[in-house]
């Protein structure tokens, strides 16, 4: 039973890990960009949601359309944020080298957090109803949250949906195309900045909605983002730098690991993860999946 309980809390946080970390791979992807930001990206969408959905429900509204909340609220932060940051910020330090894109991004961070602060204060925020609105499943001796099961059904979504819009759609072919040579894809009439924009919008996005996702289990408190980024670096640099199935594989062993450390060793369990990073890029230092890239002759 606690093998079962293992791998049920290894799958449930490898769905949180891998929605988060699919929005900072895609952006890697597309414009090379290791982004900093995403964890206070993700802590906008935490923020937003408890205070969407906890107005929402103080006004005596459907409860169960409080999930659709949740995710209106991550689609606000990333509609709203996401332009201003790559039209205002990003979009002047395109052809940088990407040491100064990541400080740039780390300052964003700082400006963010404060923000954060700035906008909603110190307090913790709570948002519990929707964790527990759907009830309990029994499994044996142990039980979870149906929640739980959203949250695995909302990474399958989101691997399934961005799997689809980069093979099967026209806008996927033109990210292709932009992710292996910029230069060429806009000498063939490729709107680039446009490219890049939607890009970032939909990187931010999913970083809000990690963040919107979580906030009905926890407390939504200043700082969330930093550990958030840490563990998010941790699954693209297992599974490859730009990868989307190397998030989800490196998000998968990220989270099996993380589950079988708190039971077995829970002294050892933040050392686990970059026990497991560091010995996967002792033997593959760019990863389990290596996106490919393109040769200039």
């Amino acid at each position: 039973m606690t093998l079962l309980a293992v791998l049920v809390d290894g799958v449930i946080y490898a769905s949180w890990l891998f929605i988060i970390a699919a929005g900072l791979t895609i952006v890697y992807g597309v414009m090379r960009i290791l982004n900093m930001a995403h964890g206070s990206l993700y802590a906008l969408g935490a923020y937003a949601a408890a205070s969407l959905a906890g107005a929402w429900l103080r006004l005596g509204f459907q409860p169960m359309a409080s999930y659709a909340v949740l995710v209106l609220a991550a689609v606000l932060v990333g509609a709203v944020v996401g332009p201003l940051v790559e039209r205002g910020l990003l979009r002047h330090t395109y052809g940088r080298d990407e040491v100064v894109l990541v400080l740039v991004t780390y300052a964003l961070f700082l400006v963010l957090e404060d923000l954060v602060k700035l906008a909603w204060g110190v307090e913790s925020y709570f948002i519990t109803e929707p964790y527990g609105l759907l009830g309990t499943v029994e499994m044996g001796t142990l039980s979870y949250p149906v929640y739980s099961g959203v949250l695995v059904l909302a990474a399958v979504l989101v691997g399934v949906g961005l799997r689809f819009g980069i093979y099967g759609t026209r806008y996927g072919k033109l990210l292709i195309a932009v992710i292996h040579d910029r230069e060429v894809s806009a000498t063939l009439g490729i709107d680039v900045d446009r490219i890049y924009l939607v890009t970032f919008v939909l990187g931010t996005t999913l970083a809000a909605l990690g963040g919107a996702l979580t906030a009905p289990t926890v407390s939504v408190v200043p700082g969330m983002g930093v550990e958030v980024i840490v563990l998010a670096f941790a699954v693209v640099v297992i599974g490859g730098l730009g990868s989307m199935p190397g998030a989800a594989l490196g998000a998968l062993i990220v989270g099996l690991v993380r589950s079988a450390a708190v039971h077995f060793f829970p002294q050892v369990e933040l050392f686990s993860i970059y026990l497991v990073m560091a010995l996967v890029l002792a033997f593959r230092p760019r990863g389990l999946f290596v996106a490919a890239e393109a040769r200039k002759i």
